[in-house]
């Protein structure tokens, strides 16, 4: 494919983005007083900005990506997302975010530890950290490749450019700094979602109903497809999938849990969790709309020969749009991927010191120094991850391969606390073995569709720990560690 040049100007945008990034963290760097400010932000941060931040975080430069791609390439199967995400939003509210609001705990582990103790609580810390590491690296990854393909810089040098913008701003400002980037984040990428759908449906001849026309044409628009096809995307096994992965994102995740916490109350909760489930039911249909609109705007003016599906969108950025816009549109992609990069580190910097260290930290060495050393410590460690990640080559079977091994095993032991008082740690520990196991044979043993990832590795997980809690009798866990409190 050829190379466009991304001009002064689009660099000129995409400097003053970065600049005004770090400038938000230097902001907040003198307000870090302590653990709880730098960790919650007090625990007074405005719900609406929370929410935001939820939302961007979580629509890493991957979903920016992949969902057109998807749509672009294969069908619209990923349209389930949309209604799923309103249907997992009163299951984590009746399931999870009641109890950590009673209970008062500062990642979503602690109340592991209560609930099966302290081997249980560093055994889920341990794979959040893994997954989460594992997930960094994808959202690293994206952005600098869709950097390399508009301006031909190197993939090293975008990766490394993007790891440390994102690190420096984090380790400054804490979780407010996080919070309010992404707020800015959020408004961008669905600014720019907005005017890219706009764009194709003017560059189409025929507008969007020759969008439409061309998906239906191609079979693009058909997704209920119940045959067990083990090697494709069909609407039954996307609703499964996301289900259950949007359950451990939204309800047991740090990345999440850590900022509803911050809202301070169970209601500014609800409200959080609502407006993030109507943005996802409006963002991915407009993503899915995009991906449509690539395909019938390639299929009318010629498409690149070998241009990988991800690689769709910023192609048509850079080669099709003026300057200017196209930086703005790079700008979004830049600005999904870093919402996610600052959130991640800044989580697992939480779960690391919360979770993993006990030591008291006197004024010279505290919880902020502490943090700080391991935000740029673990920005360092996703920034390498993507150079691995850059090998598997598809990002959605990157994310999926990282998700289904690490983070499925930790959503069924927190659906087994909350929803079970007989539920066993032990039990658990077997139902990981087998569902890593069974992940791993499916990623490097098989051609199974990486769809198939998550739902093959939370039933594994969730049959072994069954039968094996059978072997290991305990006494009841308290009801007040339950949903089923009185």
């Amino acid at each position: 494919m050829e190379t466009a040049t991304f001009g002064a100007l689009n660099y000129g945008i995409l400097a003053c983005y970065l600049a005004a990034m770090l400038g938000i963290g230097l902001f907040f760097a003198r307000r870090q007083e302590d653990g709880e400010m730098f960790f919650l932000g007090g625990r007074k941060l405005p719900w609406l900005a929370v929410a935001m931040s939820m939302y961007a975080s979580l629509t890493s430069a991957v979903t920016y990506l992949v969902i057109p791609g998807t749509a672009y390439s294969s069908n619209i199967s990923l349209v389930i997302v949309c209604l799923v995400s309103p249907v997992v939003a009163p299951c984590i509210l009746l399931l999870f975010y009641p109890l950590y609001h009673r209970l008062g705990v500062t990642t979503s582990y602690e109340y592991i530890e209560k609930r099966f103790g302290k081997a249980a609580h560093r055994s889920v810390a341990g794979l959040f950290v893994l997954a989460r590491l594992g997930w960094l690296g994808t959202v690293v990854y994206a952005p600098a490749m869709a950097m390399a393909v508009v301006t031909g810089i190197p993939l090293w040098a975008c990766i490394c450019m993007m790891g440390l913008l994102a690190t420096a701003y984090t380790a400054l400002g804490g979780l407010s700094a996080v919070v309010w980037t992404d707020v800015v984040q959020f408004v961008i990428l669905v600014g720019g979602a907005i005017w890219l759908a706009a764009s194709l449906s003017h560059g189409v001849e025929g507008g969007a109903g020759q969008v439409v026309a061309a998906a239906r044409d191609t079979g693009r628009l058909h997704i209920v497809d119940w045959r067990l096809d083990l090697h494709a995307l069909s609407g039954p096994v996307v609703a499964i999938s996301y289900f259950i992965q949007m359950l451990q994102d939204y309800g047991t995740d740090q990345v999440t849990v850590q900022r509803l916490l911050a809202t301070g109350s169970l209601r500014k909760t609800v409200k959080s969790v609502a407006f993030n489930a109507c943005t996802d039911f409006c963002l991915i249909g407009l993503l899915l709309f995009i991906g449509l609109g690539l395909f019938a705007f390639f299929r009318q003016h010629g498409m690149p020969e070998g241009m990988p599906p991800d690689e769709a969108m910023p192609y048509y950025i850079i080669h099709h749009l003026p300057a200017g816009i196209s930086g703005l549109l790079i700008t979004a992609i830049f600005a999904a991927a870093m919402s996610s990069m600052d959130s991640g580190i800044n989580s697992i910097a939480t779960v690391l010191i919360k979770d993993f260290t006990t030591t008291p930290r006197g004024p010279r060495f505290s919880e902020v120094t502490m943090a700080r050393i391991l935000t740029v410590v673990l920005g360092g460690l996703a920034t390498a991850v993507a150079f691995y990640v850059s090998s598997i080559g598809s990002l959605l079977k990157a994310f999926l391969s990282f998700m289904g091994m690490f983070s499925v095993p930790v959503l069924v032991l927190f659906l087994l606390g909350t929803l079970s008082r007989r539920g066993n740690f032990r039990g658990w520990l077997a139902g990981t073995a087998a569902s890593i196991a069974l992940s791993l044979w499916l990623q490097k043993g098989t051609e199974v569709h990486e769809i198939y990832y998550i739902p093959f590795s939370f039933a594994a997980c969730l049959f072994v720990t069954a039968l094996a809690s059978q072997f290991f009798k305990t006494e009841p866990a308290p009801r007040d560690l339950t949903v089923w409190k009185s």
